[in-house]
């Protein structure tokens, strides 16, 4: 039987960011257009949490039955190190994705946005066939469009839209940055795991770009997002305050650049969450912050 510290460390907390930065900058923006609502975006953390975790043990579950984990570099997972059984895991994993659609539910009926529903259903079947059923799309090079939209676009337009309850503008550019950051750290997993993932057949964008063309396509979703920030200046002046984050890049993109590979990609891992989480925090300010 797993122990409680195993089940922490196969909900991968060092992907957390990935969930907690969308609903910050979909704050931010609710509160620069003055419609900040306190309890609605603590639920839509709790959603967007309750979802990361979920997909985490699904892809546990369905990578482990798949065995595709059974040799591993990073860090352990419940299914592939057989603490615990792919029951458990599965069950986990579906009980993260039954709280998040209640959480989800309660924000449903609240705004009376019926469409959201359609955008939960998406969510939750996304992170299931990330790797789950019989043709799992993280293994066809697609993981990262899904991570963009769903951990990028849709949380962060989510997020201002339930506080707000109007579609904005600003809160889709500003999904833009938070939707790249989120794809670095897949995008330095795939990259640390690309030969163990060749060998048993998952093909993901890393896979199939290569190692190389991979390390360039983390630097591009680690440089855009100050671009892009800046681009929205002339708007929102404050979103400039996102360029105090940028001595937090300059060690991940050295290390990708300088061809780190297995373990040292972990601490690559580590840096790229404390990016991310600057970032999203400083953004957050910064979009909040009106004259």
């Amino acid at each position: 039987m797993a122990t409680p510290a195993q089940w922490i460390a196969g909900a991968r907390p060092r992907t957390l960011p990935n969930a907690v930065v969308p609903v910050m900058v979909g704050t931010g923006v609710a509160i620069g257009e003055g419609g900040f609502v306190w309890w609605r975006a603590v639920l839509a953390l709790l959603v967007a949490l309750s979802l990361q975790i979920g997909v985490n043990y699904a892809n546990d579950y369905s990578d482990g039955i798949r065995g595709t984990d059974d040799q591993r570099v990073g860090p352990m997972r419940l299914v592939g190190s057989r603490a615990a059984t792919p029951r458990e895991v599965l069950a986990a994993a579906l009980g993260c994705f039954a709280l998040a659609a209640v959480l989800g539910l309660i924000l449903v009926l609240v705004t009376r946005a019926w469409w959201v529903l359609l955008v939960g259903a998406a969510a939750i079947a996304a992170a299931w066939f990330y790797t789950g059923g019989k043709h799992p799309y993280g293994y066809r090079g697609l993981g990262e469009v899904a991570v963009f939209v769903f951990f990028g676009i849709v949380p962060v337009v989510g997020t201002a839209y339930v506080q707000t309850e109007h579609l904005s503008w600003a809160a889709l550019f500003a999904s833009i940055p938070v939707g790249l950051l989120s794809c670095s750290m897949l995008v330095v997993n795939n990259l640390r795991d690309v030969g163990t993932d060749g060998r048993s057949g998952k093909r993901t964008l890393a896979v199939l770009l290569g190692a190389e063309r991979t390390r360039t396509l983390y630097v591009a979703c680690q440089v855009v997002p100050f671009v892009v920030a800046l681009a929205m200046v002339p708007i929102t002046p404050w979103a400039a305050l996102v360029l105090l984050a940028v001595p937090l890049a300059i060690g991940p993109i050295r290390a990708v650049l300088g061809k780190a590979v297995g373990p040292a990609l972990i601490a690559v891992l580590q840096q790229t969450g404390k990016l991310q989480m600057a970032y999203g925090a400083l953004f957050a300010v910064g979009l909040a912050i009106v004259f």
